[in-house]
């Protein structure tokens, strides 16, 4: 699989009055064309800022201070924002979490969609009008024509972000970066749109980074998953095998504390203790203080992510204890 996404060792600084916020400490994963990649873990594990380092919007009181973004072997770290213009649309798009936040009140949807196929794609006014219908057709919005000329606030919360994904799409990028485009969604609408970002991206061949908390929807939409805690890579690989026997202790805690759809009865387990400081994170391993496996060398060795047979990867020295501890407690009575 040709990779169209690398993300080699980034860090994210933030200044604060209290100090720097280590926000993203090396990260690295890659995705690969037409690949979906699950982002997922707490809030404050640094994955949305990730997302954001990577399309070149952090805010101002944040730099990336180390590592690249490749993104088909050209790095758009040391870009300016003008260069950065010209990737954003054709080549990378993002779905952020609330769409009324990230649509113009004042301008009508349909020239909302058709802004980026006339700047970018080159396209006139009444072909790129042309285009936005089909695309609010293709995202399944009744009515397009009558609808194109609706402002963002007479659409619904699941239209508004259906108008998104038909923005995001109007320039057929190559990747699509996701954050937390469902979370103020009901259920049900929430399905919806996660079957159609998953449908209409393979129908293109578009690659997709999904930043969620939410194991289930990483279960639906993905194929790999990358796992953060306290701003760094803890563990990688297919969702399916990450999922059902993780190998890092906060993976385990993470699908330990999530429903699982599939056993109604199961006892959800919460992790215990809080979220490292990112200021002054604790030595070793970030997840020492709360993980049932620690031992001394967890709380002396801050361990890389190192690979495992199959493609996986973990950042815990004791992996082989996690491992098969998933399985067990579902075979307990």
């Amino acid at each position: 699989m040709t990779g169209v996404l690398e993300v080699r060792e980034l860090a994210v600084r933030i200044s604060t009055r209290r100090g720097v916020v280590r926000a993203v400490d090396g990260v690295s994963f890659d995705v690969g064309r037409g690949e979906a990649l699950g982002l997922v873990g707490e809030s404050g594990s640094g994955k949305s800022m990730t997302l954001r380092a990577v399309l070149g919007v952090l805010p101002p009181e944040a730099r990336i201070t180390a590592g690249q973004v490749l993104l088909d072997g050209t790095d758009l770290v040391p870009l300016d924002g003008a260069a950065l213009n010209q990737i954003r649309g054709p080549k990378l798009a993002m779905i952020f979490q609330e769409p009324m936040s990230a649509l113009n009140p004042v301008m009508r949807v349909g020239w909302q969609i058709a802004e980026g196929p006339q700047v970018h794609l080159g396209y006139s006014r009444a072909r790129a009008a042309e285009r936005a219908v089909e695309l609010m057709r293709r995202v399944g919005i009744p009515d397009p024509e009558q609808r194109f000329r609706s402002y963002p606030h007479e659409f619904s919360g699941g239209m508004r972000q259906r108008v998104m994904i038909a923005i995001a799409l109007s320039c057929d990028p190559e990747i699509i970066l996701c954050d937390e485009p469902t979370t103020a969604l009901d259920v049900t609408i929430q399905d919806q749109i996660l079957r159609l970002l998953a449908r209409l991206c393979r129908e293109a061949g578009t690659s997709l980074v999904f930043v969620t908390h939410d194991l289930p929807v990483v279960a639906q939409v993905c194929q790999r998953i990358a796992v953060m805690y306290g701003g760094q890579l803890v563990e990688r690989g297919e969702v399916r095998e990450v999922l059902l026997d993780p190998h890092h202790p906060y993976t385990l805690g993470l699908v330990r504390s999530a429903p699982d759809v599939e056993n109604v009865r199961e006892t959800l387990v919460p992790i215990p203790g809080s979220p490292p400081s990112l200021i002054s994170p604790p030595p070793g391993c970030r997840f020492h203080p709360r993980c049932e496996f620690a031992e001394d060398d967890c709380r002396e060795t801050d361990p890389p992510l190192r690979p495992l047979p199959g493609g996986r990867a973990t950042a815990c020295l004791h992996d082989e204890r996690c491992a098969g501890t998933l399985e067990l407690d579902r075979a307990r009575p």
